[in-house]
């Protein structure tokens, strides 16, 4: 069953009317919804332009519980015999720290879900500021999760979700960027669907064709060139990292690389390049995972799927930037011929490592990118990786909170607005490569792989530092490494995080 999701700033404008229109949601913080506004106008604004023949009447005994909102959700109806609108308001905290986003993002996908059932067509219209749509409208698309194998999903009807943002008072938020809106949440819904695929049917050629598919699919494709390394060019182009990772499976490794060029630029363009983690499935490899440590990590791809989301809908909104997604794919895989612990390999960078943990393969296939990224693309300003790196991430930030790094503190501070205003929370990890790369020393490669001295040493500070080990040592750029462990999933369901963060860091940079 296809659930589309439109987003709207125009409530009149609604193509969904009475009869085709099953439900009203209103959503908003505790303080707009009790309001003395939104009670005399805003909720008759609305319902009126949803339902034409609504009762002022009818709506007055809702309009006298409202101040109760923040309790429970209210629910009532409009209309009569086939011509019934039911309407449900519901309130989200206000109650928010500094480490949260412009809004509680968090709570709104369980909230609709909740209020929602499966087969109804629904408006679902925020009650908010202008800041807080794009958080919220995001939110909203990681309620409805794209992948399923379950019979009775594929037997359910199309319907669709409309989504509006609007003031107490019922007028539209004009400022609001709805097409931004809609195509990060469509870009959501992608990376979530891919991360929740497995790898039985996302294996590394499956990733490639998708890959294909959705460029073709852009409006203007020819605005996108596509460049694919894969399998033994690896090896003979010296990516060591991701084909050491990717050799011993039966669908070989590659590198995508994917370049927009605007059509037009300023002064102020940068030339950004995305490098995304795409372990489509790991076993950990000789280093094999546990029984219960393996389930679930087809998601391990997840910082490239939210790479390739934020790219496409990037290209889609035609950012003044140069933009160029290198995507490392690969499947930790174990046979004959794996890479086993004490193998040393070469890296793109040229710089040699010894592996002492097959299971920490996402540092190696990311070397190699970043490595590509700063030496094989022309004038790059910005270099941002993203992958489900560190379970230490975790420990260090929390599942909500992804943990991040970057070499510029300015654009650290960037990262953590991006952050509150994209709803994709994330907070800091110590920078200090003159502490923590010690413990990647070896006595016979320019380094280890993994820490030797145990998760005491920052791990995920270091992983991120053997990463930034292999840009070109000419890169003078901004080099920033976004660990989304946590926050790549919910659960047993992907969340699609890392477009919506993305988004607003590229839209940022000046």
């Amino acid at each position: 069953m296809a659930t589309n999701i439109i987003y709207t700033n125009s409530i009149t404008g609604s193509s969904l009317k009475a009869g085709s229109l099953h439900k009203l949601v209103v959503i908003g913080e505790a303080n707009q919804l009790s309001s003395d506004e939104f009670s005399a106008s805003g909720l008759s604004v609305l319902v009126g332009g949803l339902h034409t023949k609504e009762s002022t009447s009818q709506l007055s005994c809702l309009k006298t519980t409202l101040k109760a909102v923040g309790e429970e959700n209210l629910h009532h109806i409009v209309g009569k015999g086939e011509d019934v609108l039911r309407i449900s308001i519901a309130c989200i905290s206000d109650k928010r720290t500094r480490n949260n986003a412009v809004i509680r993002a968090d709570l709104i996908p369980a909230l609709v879900s909740k209020l929602i059932s499966s087969e109804e067509n629904v408006h679902v219209s925020f009650v908010i500021i202008e800041d807080q749509a794009f958080a919220a409208g995001c939110a909203v698309a990681r309620a409805f999760p794209q992948y399923s194998r379950k019979s009775s999903f594929l037997s359910k009807k199309e319907r669709t979700i409309e989504v509006s943002f609007i003031s107490a008072s019922g007028k539209p938020l004009d400022g609001v960027k709805v097409d931004e809106i809609q195509y990060t949440a469509d870009a959501i819904r992608l990376t979530a669907r891919l991360t929740d695929t497995p790898c039985s049917e996302l294996h590394t050629d499956a990733y490639i064709e998708e890959i294909r598919k959705e460029v073709s699919q852009l409006p203007q494709p020819s605005q996108v060139t596509t460049k694919i390394i894969k399998g033994l060019d690896l090896e003979k182009c010296g990516f060591g990292g991701l084909w050491g990772v990717g050799k011993a499976a039966v669908h070989l490794p590659a590198l995508v690389i994917l370049s927009f060029t605007p059509p037009k630029t300023s002064d102020k363009s940068k030339n950004i390049a995305l490098v995304g983690k795409g372990i489509c499935f790991d076993t950990g490899g000789l280093s094999l995972k546990s029984t219960t440590g393996m389930p679930t990590m087809k998601v391990d791809m997840g910082g490239s799927a939210a790479i390739l989301g934020a790219f496409l809908a990037s290209v889609r909104l035609q950012v003044p930037h140069k933009l160029h997604a290198v995507l490392c794919l690969a499947e930790n895989s174990v046979d004959q011929l794996s890479t086993r612990p004490d193998d040393i390999l070469t890296m793109y960078s040229g710089k040699t490592v010894e592996v002492n943990n097959t299971d920490a393969e996402g540092r190696l296939v990311l070397g190699d990118g970043v490595a590509y990224a700063s030496q094989d693309l022309a004038n790059i300003s910005h270099i941002i990786d993203m992958a489900t790196l560190t379970g230490a991430q975790l420990i260090a930030t929390g599942p909500r909170h992804a943990g991040f790094m970057a070499n510029q503190a300015e654009f650290e501070s960037q990262v953590i607005k991006a952050a509150h205003s994209s709803g994709d929370l994330a907070y800091p990890l110590m920078y200090s490569p003159e502490f923590l790369m010690k413990d990647l020393e070896s006595e016979v490669a320019d380094m280890k792989n993994s820490n030797k001295n145990g998760p005491t040493t920052a791990a995920s500070s270091l992983a991120g530092h053997f990463i930034e080990a292999h840009l070109h040592p000419d890169y003078t750029g901004v080099w920033c490494h976004i660990d989304i462990a946590g926050p790549a999933t919910k659960g047993p369901r992907a969340t699609g995080y890392g477009v919506a963060l993305l988004m607003h860091i590229i839209q940022n940079i000046h």
